[in-house]
């Protein structure tokens, strides 16, 4: 006589086994008809599932974060009995779920197309309106491989022979199609109504480029029409804003084959970074940091003293000159503990903060290269803190003030904290440990701030915290992190003399808001789809004339607000007002300026913004106290007084 206790607390007694649909049946029969699967005591499991004790059941449905994932893994096995349907010599490999849908590979003889999607997704919609049950059963593994061997399924043949032969295996059936899986699976094909067929890319098997191409076909899946509607919005929104197209449209940068992961900036470009450099260089000093300068060329040694040439050396550029092996720095932090240990530091020196927006290098897989989000040549807003242990509360504290600051100017108000903790393999005391992740959590809790642990993903010197900004289509992008290095200044040497006269090693935080300039002006130009705000803009203002006969006044203004910081730029072209001032809003130039005999005679200026607003006629001070109040808003939503 099983008792079920249900989230709620409620208790249902039943006197013999029941499956999870029965009791779902029992509760309603509107609950039955959406169940997806159960929790029993935590552990995700099949509505068939049957109860014969005492258990905590939770019933879950397509609402469900857990919902979502057994539809996204029911619809790619949907999706590969849909194509060997339709290609009988197609051979099935792995098909897991991933972020927002599923994916599955595939060996066939030819590529397949975007009609062959088309079909598949038709046949997939056939199989869901068919309604197959989806049962579970259970086969040794020498079963499994002779099944599969008489299908010519040789790759999951493969999969099963790695498998220790003791263990037994769980495979899902619907109709013909049988497949290796742990499951759970949605109890029927008609639970699977809302998806899409998104793309086919290649994909080595088993991820080793030694082994041969396979065809993964990528799909989404989602609990509603409504849901996977405002996804496939989403991925509209994101194609429009991406990076590599406006970095284009707007002249700011390019790449090129001859030099992969690596970044041509064009003037407007280099307007930009440099702007961004230069705020975070002022906020580096009001923060108390010293600005350095480090070489990019280092020997060998160097890294193998750091540990970083046994964990990071495949990643690392290298050269060899005079006998000796050099690579240039993947990573700033040996070499600012190097500017540390130039004479004897004192604790009245400590904490010492050190910046450098050094240029790194990394040999990333040409394959993981994306425009200028994932790059080969970068540089990070990077710093190190030199301080002792029962300093670091208070700097990560005062870090992340800082970083608030920061993500408020470029307009970023929603942050995601997560804390990384102690993993299996690391360096320092048990001690040491408990002191840091206390301290990193104290810092997060005195600022108020909801955090998530994730146990055991720190790095091998210590705990960090990372921090993930969300921009305006939802999307989330790691960027900031602090993290507590026990190891490094200890393997290079690094000692200053405490209070009671005796050498002691410095704590080092690693630290950095933006991280890699590159991939940050990437996300500026999709969260803000090419329109970034005045005081980012490389170019805040066009002044244009009607005729030639205001040239001389348009090149004045343009003097004027250039004199005054701002950049601004006439356009005497012998062009129509209204094709110049298409050109401009196109090029996303914040305000546009028109000027005709009537502004010359008044001394004013006719003022549009980029998106069409008309803010009238404005006498030059007047547009200039306007525009610096703009500017000084920077990307902030509330308004700076």
């Amino acid at each position: 006589m099983p008792v079920i206790t249900l989230p709620d607390g409620s208790k249902r007694e039943f006197a013999n086994a029941v499956t999870v649909f029965d009791v779902a049946a029992d509760i309603g029969a509107g609950l039955a008809k959406v169940a997806l699967a159960g929790k029993v005591n935590g552990e995700l499991v099949d509505t068939s599932y049957t109860i014969t004790e005492d258990v905590e059941l939770a019933i879950v449905t397509p609402r469900d974060e857990e919902g979502l994932e057994v539809i996204r893994h029911s619809c790619a096995h949907l999706m590969a009995m849909a194509v060997q349907e339709l290609f009988p010599t197609a051979q099935v490999t792995i098909g897991p779920v991933i972020e927002d849908g599923f994916y599955y590979d595939f060996a066939y003889e030819r590529p397949f197309t975007p009609e062959d999607l088309q079909k598949i997704e038709a046949k997939m919609k056939e199989l869901v309106k068919a309604n197959h049950k989806v049962s579970r059963s259970l086969m040794s593994r020498d079963e499994a491989v002779k099944l599969f061997d008489e299908k010519g399924e040789k790759y999951k043949v493969e999969l099963l022979e790695a498998i220790p032969d003791e263990q037994d295996l769980s495979f899902y059936s619907q109709g013909d199609f049988i497949d290796l899986c742990r499951g759970p699976h949605v109890p029927s094909t008609g639970h699977i109504k809302s998806f899409k067929l998104m793309k086919v890319a290649g994909a080595y098997w088993r991820g080793d480029s030694n082994n041969e191409m396979l065809q993964r076909i990528y799909g989404t899946a989602w609990g509603d029409k409504k849901d996977l509607k405002a996804y496939l919005h989403r991925l509209e929104e994101a194609e429009k804003r991406d990076h590599r197209k406006l970095g284009k449209q707007l002249n700011l940068f390019h790449l090129q084959e001859e030099a992969p992961g690596m970044v041509f900036w064009h003037p407007d470009g280099w307007t930009l970074y440099q702007g961004i450099e230069q705020y975070m260089r002022k906020k580096l000093r009001q923060h108390g940091y010293d600005e350095i300068k480090t070489p990019q060329v280092v020997e060998r040694t160097l890294w193998e003293k750091s540990g970083h040439w046994d964990k990071f050396s495949d990643e690392m550029f290298t050269t060899h000159s005079e006998s000796r092996d050099f690579a240039i720095k993947p990573m700033n932090c040996p070499c600012h503990v190097q500017v540390f240990n130039q004479g004897l530091r004192s604790y009245r020196d400590l904490p010492l903060r050190l910046a450098e927006f050094g240029c790194c290098h990394r040999n990333e897989p040409s394959g993981a290269l994306h425009g200028i989000m994932r790059v080969r040549g970068f540089v990070q807003d990077d710093a190190h803190i030199f301080c002792a242990e029962d300093a670091i509360q208070d700097e990560v504290a005062s870090f992340i003030d800082f970083l608030h600051e920061v993500y408020a100017d470029f307009g970023f108000d929603e942050v995601i904290y997560k804390l990384s903790t102690r993993p299996e393999q690391r360096v320092g005391s048990d001690e040491i440990w408990d002191k840091a992740e206390k301290a990193l959590g104290d810092a997060l809790d005195a600022a108020g701030l909801d955090w998530d642990e994730l146990p055991g993903e720190g790095a091998f010197y210590g705990p960090k915290v990372e921090f993930s900004l969300k921009d305006c289509l939802g999307r989330v992008w790691q960027c900031g992190t602090i993290q507590v290095d026990f190891s490094m200044p200890g393997r290079l040497g690094a000692q200053f003399v405490n209070e009671a006269g005796e050498r002691e090693t410095p704590v080092m935080l690693h630290r950095a808001i933006l991280g890699s300039f590159e991939r940050f002006i990437g996300i500026l130009i999709e969260n803000y789809a090419g329109a970034l705000p005045t005081w980012l803009a490389p170019q805040q203002v066009a002044i244009m004339n009607i005729t030639d006969k205001q040239a001389d006044f348009c090149r004045e203004i343009e003097e004027k607000l250039n004199d005054l910081g701002f950049f601004a730029s006439a356009d005497l072209r012998n062009e129509k007002i209204g094709f110049k001032i298409r050109e401009h809003t196109i090029q996303k130039v914040p305000y546009l300026l028109v000027v005709g005999d009537k502004e010359v005679e008044s001394g004013s200026v006719a003022v549009r913004t980029r998106t069409g607003e008309d803010l009238g006629s404005l006498s030059i001070e007047e547009f200039c106290e306007h525009l610096a109040q703009d500017v000084a808003q920077k990307g902030r939503k509330e308004q700076v007084n």
